[in-house]
Parts: C-alpha cells; sequence; structure tokens
C-alpha cells in the first residue's frame, strides 16, 4: 500500500464473507452505500491477491472525524475502547425516535408492531453477522460485560468447590472480575493461561492446564492491549476434550476478526455495540442453543416468564428467558444498523487496511530506542501500545492530543497482564476502517515531538 488508502469493493459471496442484513424497514442513510473507487490498492493479508477498500470514503460516513481538536484535524486512534457512529446509525436511531417508537412485544397497534419487527430485525441482523444457526440463540445484553456476566452467574449455580476455570492473563477485566466472583463465593480455582514475551498465549500450557476438573475457559478472540489474535477454534477444541465449556469474549474480535461462531466451536460468544460502530448500551450474547438452555434465569421480571401465579412460575425460553423487563429497543435497531452498514464491506479487504496502518506506524517508529511496543505477536490486529521511556503514558496522551491525537492511556482495565510485563502504565492507538494513513503519520509524527517535551 503506497499511500495508505485502498478502494471499497462490494463483499464476495465467498464463505466466510458477513451477509449483509436487513434493516427492520427501518430507512436507511444515502451514506452508508459504495462510494466511487478512488485510492491505491492493498495486498492480501494472507498473499491472496490484491483487495480494495476506501478508506476516505468509509471516513467521510462519520460526521465527527471532520471536527478539529486544538486546532489540528481530529485524529481518532482510540476504537477499541469505543469506536465512532457513521450517519447509517445516526439516522436509523433518529428514523426509531420520530416515526415508529413503542414498547415491543406486547402491543398490538401500529406502532408496536413496527418497532417489535425492527427490534427482531436486528437480533436476526447479529445472527448472519455471526453465522449463528439461528436468531434465537442471540440474547440482547446493556454490552459485553453483561453478556460474560450472565454466563458466569448462570454456571455458578452448579460451580462446586475445587471447579476450575481457566483465563489468559490477556484478558479485559470484564472477563476475570465475574469469574473472580465465583472464586470468592463458590470456591472455584482460577487457573491462568500465560502470555509469551511476544503477546502470543502459550498453547502448550493452556493444553496442560486442562483436566477433569475444568468447568469453563474463558478466553478473548483478540486482545484489547496486545492486538493477539488468538486461536480460539483450537482452544474450543481442546476444552471440549477436556469435557470443558468455552466462552469467548469478542468485543474486539467481532470487529476485527470476522468471527463465525460455528467455525469457532464455543459455547458463547461475547460482543458490545459500541466498538462495532454502534449504540453505547447494547451488546449480544450468542450461545449454542444447549448451552443456553442450561443456564437458568439471569434476572426476573416481565417477558422473560411463561406464566406466573401466586405459588409458581415458570420461565421462558432463551433468548426472552435472559431478557427481563423493557429491553434497549432504540440501541438494539442502532446496533442492527450498523452491523447492516458494516458488511457491505469486504471483512478481508477492511483488515488489509487495518494492518496496513500498524505496518506505517511501525515503519514511521522503527528505530527508536526510546520506544517500546508491548505485543508483537505474528497477524496481531491493528493495536500499537508502547511504552516512552523518561514519560508517564498519561502524559504521553495529554501531549497528543495536542496534536488533535486521541489515544487511550492507562492499564487498559488489564491489571494481569500490566503486571505480567511489568507495566505501571502504557499508552495505545488503535486503529478502525476509518483511519487513514495520513492519520498514521499524523500520529508518528506527534509522538516524536512528545517525546522531544520531555527530553
Amino acid at each position: 500500500m503506497a499511500d495508505g488508502k485502498v478502494v471499497m469493493a462490494p463483499p464476495p459471496s465467498g464463505e466466510g464473507d458477513h451477509p449483509q442484513g436487513g434493516g427492520g424497514g427501518l430507512p436507511q442513510s444515502p451514506s452508508s452505500g459504495f462510494a466511487p473507487t478512488t485510492a491505491s490498492r492493498s495486498p492480501s493479508p494472507g498473499g491472496g491477491g490484491i483487495l480494495f477498500f476506501d478508506a476516505d470514503a468509509a471516513r467521510a460516513q462519520f460526521p465527527i472525524l471532520s471536527r478539529q481538536v486544538n486546532g489540528k484535524p481530529l485524529v481518532y486512534l482510540d476504537s477499541a475502547a469505543s469506536a465512532q457512529k457513521p450517519r447509517a446509525v445516526i439516522d436509523a436511531l433518529t428514523a426509531a425516535m420520530e416515526g415508529s417508537y413503542a414498547n415491543v412485544h406486547r402491543g398490538l397497534h401500529t406502532l408496536a408492531n413496527e418497532t417489535t419487527e425492527a427490534f427482531e430485525a436486528a437480533r436476526e441482523t447479529v445472527a448472519r453477522y455471526l453465522n449463528a444457526p439461528s436468531a434465537d440463540q442471540i440474547v440482547w445484553t446493556r454490552g459485553g460485560t453483561e453478556a460474560i456476566n450472565l454466563v458466569a452467574a448462570g454456571i455458578g449455580q452448579s460451580i462446586q468447590p475445587g471447579d476450575e476455570i481457566l483465563v489468559s492473563q490477556m484478558e479485559h477485566h470484564s472477563n476475570i472480575v465475574p469469574w473472580h466472583m465465583l472464586r470468592e463465593r463458590r470456591g472455584a480455582v482460577l487457573k491462568w493461561i500465560p502470555v509469551k514475551d511476544d503477546g502470543s498465549l502459550d498453547m502448550q500450557a493452556c493444553a496442560d492446564l486442562l483436566g477433569p476438573k475444568t468447568k469453563v475457559v474463558a478466553v478473548t478472540h483478540m486482545s484489547n492491549v496486545l492486538g493477539t489474535l488468538n486461536p480460539v477454534a483450537e482452544i474450543s477444541r481442546l476444552a471440549h476434550a477436556a469435557g470443558a465449556r468455552v466462552l469467548i469474549d469478542g468485543c474486539q474480535g467481532a470487529v476485527h476478526a470476522s468471527p463465525d461462531v460455528q467455525a469457532l466451536g464455543c459455547d458463547w460468544y461475547v460482543l458490545t455495540g459500541h466498538k462495532l460502530f454502534g449504540p453505547t448500551g447494547i451488546g449480544a450474547l450468542y450461545g449454542t442453543a444447549e448451552a443456553l438452555e442450561s443456564l437458568p434465569p439471569y434476572q426476573g421480571g416481565g417477558e422473560m416468564i411463561e406464566s406466573v401465579s401466586q405459588d409458581r412460575v415458570t420461565y421462558a425460553k432463551p433468548p426472552q428467558r435472559f431478557e427481563a423487563g423493557t429491553p434497549p429497543i432504540l440501541e438494539a435497531i442502532g446496533l442492527g444498523a450498523a452491523l447492516d452498514w458494516y458488511s457491505t464491506f469486504d471483512p478481508a479487504a477492511v483488515q488489509a487496511h487495518e494492518a496496513a496502518l500498524l505496518e506505517r506506524v511501525r515503519e514511521r517508529l522503527s528505530g527508536l530506542n526510546w520506544l517500546t511496543e508491548i505485543g508483537t505477536a505474528p497477524g496481531k490486529g491493528a493495536i500499537f501500545t508502547f511504552t516512552v521511556d523518561g514519560a508517564h503514558a498519561h502524559d504521553i496522551a495529554q501531549v497528543l492530543d495536542r496534536y488533535g491525537v486521541a489515544v487511550r492511556a492507562g492499564l487498559h482495565c488489564a491489571e494481569p497482564l500490566a503486571a505480567r510485563f511489568g507495566l505501571t502504565s502504557s499508552t495505545r492507538a488503535s486503529f478502525a476502517l476509518y483511519n487513514t494513513i495520513e492519520d498514521a503519520d499524523a500520529f508518528a509524527d506527534a509522538l516524536i515531538k512528545a517525546r522531544e517535551f520531555f527530553v
């Protein structure tokens, strides 16, 4: 990729591509379609030919990216924390609120029917995006954190003292703390898959840690700090051979790794909307039919029951069993619109574009003896986490902000990983499809200037 831009093309119909989902009858933004191809080409990461993607056309669909920060063009490199929202999502939310809002499932009037149709169409969209066999295997949650807690709470009712839960050292706190709660409350034993120096998982150690007492293996699809893409299909195979169930935290992987839950073979897969260019306050839990049926209700209230009397209650089947009360209706519709929009891109082309941006940053910053990249596993996602000698991560982030560059600094909700690498903090630049080669260069230029500030 010579100039950092690649041309967007419609996704091919072959196996593994995200299908384009329905929008539940809500109007689609004109900006969600294809733009003229005006840019250059990017080689496929696997060497399978040339892929096309137009980063400028994608970027133009995000209103916020046209603003300035501190008198500089905004360079938003914090998408691993929360991605920006395209016009298609903004318009879908506006249309739902302005033209067809009501509560879902329980009404018989027109607005209730229209909103219910859009709400359930969004569930279908998530199922298609993940290649789930049925929309009944998609549970709406408030985000990835609640989805993991839902599973942990359900499993916890059958956990016995000494039962083992296997997690990795690179997990986000959302995939650590719920299991610690089972350690505290049920006597579960947490075992940790080590992370190698390059940021990859020690798969031999993973295999060795599995045993007859292992009940759950909970690992991330893609590290939010290292960018490491884990071999989750292989982890699922090993765990199932040991009789354990598998939960995959896909909050990053769902964005950057084209998840296919049937191919991955996991029992549960978690995603969150705000990293997928959708609203906050919405996420989804995929589970196999058997895995969901095995879980008891997470919360009680309306919608999750079959019947209630003074002396008994019967519960609905999944997914309704886990969706007590009025759900996040608008947020679900917004997530459906985000996935409809995102699915118009060829995922391999997007991934090639993001990989090229990461390589551009590495090229620009190579040879700097004051900079250390954290996480260099082969094939990693477009996350560049680093430390700067003689400067705290928070100070680096604040100076970068003066140049309009938005990055994340701190422990990134991954304290065991920080401890593994002996870090008290680090700075993270995370890339998305709307970033350009100009963004990568602006980041590199600003970082070099920031370093000079502390010398």
